[in-house]
This record gives structure tokens, C-alpha cells and sequence, in this order.
């Protein structure tokens, strides 16, 4: 059985992970469900959201003429997203770094007015490396999808 949360906002994100303005591409977690067995990581999903605005720092450079929010900051925001289904509890001291990113597949543009609703789903677990499938849509069409490695360690290893 799942357990739903309504949502983080940025203060609860900001005590998960560590990242923060220009890095944060979270703006709030929708909800948080936890896998089939709460004595692994497996399964828990995260829905979270990504307000993408004009005054985005990168827009600057990407581009002026046609501002379109690159792809590798996209796969970012689903890490991100990721790692707040891994890191559960403010109190955890944990991270979570991509080791690496396969399958990733840009369907659309993401432009400034667009919202990114981001799917994060960790599908395996083994000896602190993690496998995630994520997903992001603006108005209920596919935009990015990727499929992510990542190592989870003590933030005193890091």
C-alpha cells in the first residue's frame, strides 16, 4: 500500500537536497507515493513541478532569438525530482549524483509560460545505485523522457 503526500514546497525541497537558485529546477513535489516494500527505495514515485519563466538565467544564451530551455537542464529537473523520492525525511543526510543518463529523448521544446509536471520513478536498487525512469510534460504531452544512474551516499562522504 502507497502513501500520499499533497505536496513540498520549496522550503521542505531546500532541507532534502541540497541544490539551490540557479541549480533548483524543482518548485514544488504535487505528491510522493512510496513503493510496494517501505524497506527499500523501489517504486516510490515523485510528480513535481517546474514553473519555467522568461527571467530564467539561461534564456540568456539560449536562445535570445528563441528562448527554449535546454535539454541537459531538463534531464536535471528529473535527477532532481529523483533524488527527492530517494532523500524522504528533511532529517536524512543523504545525496544523490547522477552517474549516468541513458535513452534521454527530447519530444518537444520548453519554452518561457510553460509548466514542466516531472514524473520520477526509482525502478531499481542495488548496494547504494539507484536506477530511475522520469518523464516531463507541459500540458499533458510528453516533452522528455530519460532513464538515470545514480549513486546514493552519506552528504559526509561527499
Amino acid at each position: 500500500m502507497s502513501e500520499s503526500k499533497p505536496y513540498l514546497n520549496v522550503l521542505d525541497i531546500w532541507k532534502r537536497i541540497p541544490h539551490r537558485y540557479p541549480f533548483l529546477l524543482i518548485d514544488r513535489v504535487d505528491t510522493f507515493e512510496n513503493g510496494p516494500d517501505p524497506k527499500t527505495r523501489v517504486g516510490r514515485k515523485v510528480v513535481a513541478r517546474k514553473n519555467i519563466t522568461v527571467n530564467e538565467q539561461y534564456f540568456q544564451g539560449h536562445f535570445p532569438h528563441m528562448p527554449i530551455m535546454p535539454g541537459v537542464l531538463q534531464v536535471e529537473a528529473i535527477a532532481q525530482a529523483g533524488a527527492l523520492a530517494c532523500v524522504v525525511g528533511e532529517d536524512e543526510n543523504l545525496d544523490v549524483r547522477i552517474a549516468r543518463i541513458e535513452s534521454a529523448r527530447f519530444r518537444r521544446p520548453v519554452v518561457p509560460g510553460d509548466t514542466l509536471e516531472i514524473h520520477a520513478e526509482i525502478t531499481k536498487e542495488k548496494a547504494g545505485i539507484l536506477a530511475l525512469k522520469g518523464a516531463a510534460y507541459v500540458d499533458k504531452e510528453l516533452a522528455t523522457e530519460v532513464e538515470i544512474i545514480a549513486k546514493v551516499f552519506s552528504r559526509s562522504e561527499g
